[in-house]
């Protein structure tokens, strides 16, 4: 995992614990994500039951990750 991966989850952790009593409250208290494609998944969760400050966040890191990181395609 590169450095800049690795300080985009760290600040994906940050919006977890900032949002996880407000929108993120189905998650288990213990849960963080530790790939890029779990970070995606939970920052267009925040997007989707945040207000507009946590769509903001989630949303300008959830781009991050799909500029910087792509998974390897089903016919790889």
């Amino acid at each position: 995992m590169t450095d800049e991966i690795a300080a985009v989850l760290s600040q994906v952790r940050g919006l977890v614990d900032e949002y996880r009593g407000s929108c993120l409250w189905f998650l288990r208290d213990d849960y963080y994500p530790t790939t890029p494609t779990e970070a995606a998944r939970v920052l267009a969760a925040i997007e989707r039951h945040g207000d507009v400050t946590a769509f903001r966040k989630a949303a300008t890191l959830r781009r991050w990750l799909s500029l910087h990181f792509s998974a390897p395609s089903a016919a790889s």
